[in-house]
């Protein structure tokens, strides 16, 4: 309970205009809104570029986009911490085409974190019957994650593991027992608030938590599809001693919030529990970073 609080602003995911105008898009509305996410107390800024996620006619994510918006937030914010997002795999794709751009990212010297996706996952909305529906698969094998690790640890980053699914842990969790874990990792409980991941409950964070007994990695909790604020579950997790992951990529409530209103959200939720927030730099001790 008394380490400060890390809290991840995800600024625009696949969220469009058309749902929230408030979503940064372009890399000058990207440089911008990060910008004013770490003034408002953000620690890390993660944004999408506009290529697909799923469903792409490649996995190729360009670099320049990434560049331009975040030379323009690190001129403002030396120590700022930012890291991108990347394709799915499947037979038009490889591993390394679809991991590319991070290399090239880290060789630009504009990130110090790297992303790990250990597992796949169906994903798609609900039908008019409220059935699951789409064909949307995000994919990832276990040699791909083998490349994402590997990757990061050459390169130094530190890695953003995505859990979207309990099988996703037991990957990372192989990796720390291992060994291979690179330093600095941060482990991301996605709960799901539609039909994919576990829901956004104590009990599944309890089991998430039991999973992680005798490790010491840290930990934060997010809800894609819903509003994690509005819930049990970031209350919780901050008196576990877990970090909190807010913003418009994954924001699925009833308003048209900016993301700076979601992290003030959060940052109050933080002092009505006694936590204090981490700053850009202090987050990168508390994570033990390459760097720090």
């Amino acid at each position: 309970m008394s380490a400060a609080v890390i809290i991840e602003a995800a600024i625009n995911g696949g969220t469009p205009k058309a749902r929230n105008p408030n979503v940064p898009r372009t890399p000058a509305e990207v440089a911008e809104d990060g910008l004013r996410c770490f003034a408002a107390g953000a620690a890390i800024v993660h944004n999408h570029n506009d290529e697909p996620v799923v469903g792409g006619a490649s996995g190729v994510h360009r670099p320049e986009p990434y560049i331009e918006a975040w030379r323009a937030i690190l001129r403002e914010k030396p120590d700022a911490l930012l890291y991108p997002t990347m394709a799915s795999g499947g037979p038009h794709t490889t591993i390394e085409e679809r991991y590319a751009h991070i290399p090239a990212l880290a060789r630009a010297a504009v990130c110090r974190i790297g992303l790990v996706d250990p597992g796949s996952v169906n994903v798609g909305p609900m039908d008019a019957a409220g059935l699951p529906a789409g064909a949307g698969t995000y994919l990832n094998t276990f040699s791909d994650a083998n490349h994402m690790f590997e990757t990061c640890a050459e390169l130094g980053l530190a890695p953003s593991v995505s859990i979207f699914e309990p099988g996703f842990l037991r990957v990372a969790l192989a990796y720390e027992r291992a060994g291979r874990m690179p330093e600095g990792a941060l482990i991301k409980l996605y709960f799901g608030a539609h039909n994919w991941g576990l829901p956004p409950t104590r009990p599944s964070l309890d089991a998430y938590v039991a999973m992680l007994e005798g490790t010491h990695l840290p930990w934060s909790v997010a809800v894609l599809g819903g509003d994690l604020l509005a819930t049990p579950l970031a209350e919780y997790a901050l008196e576990l001693g877990g970090h909190l992951r807010v913003g418009l990529e994954d924001y699925g409530g009833p308003m048209q919030p900016s993301n700076v209103e979601l992290i003030e959200r959060a940052v109050a939720l933080c002092q009505r529990k006694g936590r204090t927030v981490a700053t850009a730099a202090e987050a990168a001790v508390l994570l033990a970073m390459p760097g720090a």
